[in-house]
């Protein structure tokens, strides 16, 4: 049995249609009602309609990614029962639709962060690129968060401040879209909000953050089980602090503290490689052999770090990851179960025509279609060789 080949698709405003997801070799959809604002449930029609839409074109849904976790959840705040209940209620309309693999994340304010969303490489693609020194930019000098300076080495604050001022207007101003852009959209987002959400975070801190992702998850699991619905958690991304935010999906130790404090089988883990290989404390390859019993779903992308921990995010086979080593334990993982386990080639770069084209961040068709074909390739050289 084959792992399930699967394809990220945004909903009918996607640039990328589900014709194009066919001709890139995928079969299995992972969706979401982004249009539906956050923390409110998900409605049955709506959820009807747009897995009608996706099986009309020849294809299946197979994983949700993401119905979003308020961050009145997140912070445990008045409303958060609310939201709770929202949530549950959600994953049964989506049940009752069938879908029953649902991809989540817990990082606090942001989903992720970029320095840089077309960072341009050697053969002319463009690629999202992580940078420390533009991140102090942002941080010593948009968000002028207190105390900032302590999270950075000498020299980085000092290429920082040197960077700074021979930015122009416009150049501070395209940094700040693209680090609040890995804001979800609960509401408009300002310096100023985020500014204050990292206020909140400083209170609560890492160790209250786990505490509030396992109410979230004992919330939930009766209603998973019932259901027969397995959460993922995605892993931090990239998977160390910053901006002063708590992290607490970024290493082994901590993937493990979330299965095991809620240790049922519907709380698993969404295994993303490039998300775990940026940090340099981490072997993705062990990762996967500690909590592989759990992963129900996994994005495949590696990444280039350099020695100051910059990285970019490179081609699929080419990077940090041992991208064989994981589809070899993917593979074996998929053979112990009833149902294939859903991968989709996770970002890619914009290459050839995407070029000349608006696309969704990391989202463009032929850099994923190139990362698909690449994935399949691996994972049928590896089958055969084991079979054999």
């Amino acid at each position: 049995m084959s792992l399930l080949q699967s394809w990220r698709w945004y909903g009918p405003n996607d640039p990328v249609s589900l014709q194009d997801v066919k001709q890139a070799g995928a079969t299995g959809i992972v969706s979401a009602l982004h249009h539906v604002p956050h923390g409110e449930v998900w409605p049955l029609a709506e959820i009807q309609e747009r897995k009608r839409i996706i099986e009309a074109a020849g294809l299946q849904w197979v994983v949700v990614e993401s119905v979003p976790v308020h961050e009145a959840i997140k912070t445990r705040s008045a409303d958060c029962e609310v939201y709770l209940e929202n949530y549950r209620q959600t994953l049964r309309n989506l049940a009752a639709c069938g879908i029953r693999t649902v991809c989540y994340n817990f990082m606090p304010v942001l989903d992720w962060t970029r320095t840089n969303i077309a960072y341009e490489l050697w053969n002319g693609a463009k690629a999202l690129y992580f940078n420390w020194v533009d991140l102090a930019v942002f941080d010593l000098f948009i968000l002028q968060r207190e105390g900032a300076e302590n999270d950075y080495t000498p020299t980085v604050v000092q290429q920082a401040q040197e960077r700074y001022e021979n930015c122009s207007a416009e150049d501070l101003e395209a940094l700040c879209d693209i680090i609040l852009m890995g804001v979800p959209t609960e509401e408009s987002v300002t310096v100023e909000t985020l500014r204050q959400s990292i206020e909140v975070y400083k209170r609560i801190g890492p160790d209250g953050l786990r505490s509030n992702l396992t109410y979230f998850l004992e919330a939930i699991m009766d209603v998973c089980e019932d259901n027969g619905i397995a959460m993922t958690i995605h892993p931090d991304d990239p998977p160390f602090a910053i901006l002063g935010l708590p992290r607490i999906a970024s290493t082994k130790e901590d993937l493990l503290h979330i299965i095991n404090t809620v240790d049922r089988p519907a709380n698993g883990i969404c295994f993303c490689t490039g998300s775990l290989g940026a940090g340099v404390h981490n072997n993705p390859v062990d990762i996967l052999k500690a909590v592989g019993h759990r992963v129900y779903f996994a994005h495949l992308r590696n990444v280039l770090k350099d020695t100051e921990g910059n990285f970019y995010e490179s081609d699929h086979l080419t990077g940090d990851v041992d991208m064989y080593g994981v589809m070899r334990e993917l593979i074996a993982l998929n053979q112990e179960r009833q149902l294939p386990i859903p991968f989709r080639p996770d970002h890619g770069h914009q290459m050839l025509d995407d070029l000349q084209k608006v696309t969704n961040p990391g989202y463009s068709a032929i850099g994923r279609l190139r990362g698909l074909a690449e994935l399949r390739g691996l994972e049928m050289g590896i089958a055969k060789s084991v079979a054999s």
